[in-house]
């Protein structure tokens, strides 16, 4: 099976050969949860998102990834931040593409759907905010939903 495996600050990791835009979406339910994922290429937890691809707004791939990876519709609504730290690679074992971050985190209110699994999410559910720092997940992803819980109103630059 393909793997993802994120390296930060590590001077073993391999050097990055792509920059690829892509979102990620805090999506929240009337109860404020968080919708998380399970990823399937590395086990740890998430929010959706993936690539945003050619001929494709911002909103629209963050609604297409959250919808695939997790069978829910969702409305975008704001944004957590921008995350482009070229410390942060990421390499996939599946074809060997050594990725430099390049996010943007966005924020979303569900209109639709059931939580379901996908190819790439073996696991998808609701989240109380309080329970999400118990999960296991990769550092970068932390942070961006501690910038999120932090709720401060501003979009974080980095």
């Amino acid at each position: 099976m393909a793997k993802r495996i994120d390296y930060y600050d590590d001077p073993d990791a391999p050097a990055p050969n792509s920059l690829v835009p892509s979102v990620n979406v805090i999506v929240t339910n009337a109860a404020d949860e968080i919708l998380m994922i399970r990823r399937s290429d590395n086990g740890n937890w998430a929010v959706p998102g993936g690539a945003i691809d050619l001929g494709e707004s911002i909103p629209a791939a963050a609604v297409r990834e959250t919808q695939e990876e997790t069978g829910i519709l969702c409305e975008i609504i704001g944004l957590v931040g921008t995350y482009s730290d070229p410390k942060h690679v990421i390499l996939y074992t599946s074809d060997g593409e050594v990725r430099q971050e390049f996010s943007l985190v966005l924020t979303a209110r569900p209109v639709g759907g059931e939580p379901r699994p996908s190819s790439e999410s073996r696991e998808v559910r609701w989240v109380p905010r309080e329970q999400v720092a118990d999960l296991q997940m990769d550092r970068s992803m932390r942070m961006r939903i501690e910038h999120f819980l932090a709720g401060t109103g501003l979009p974080y630059i980095g």
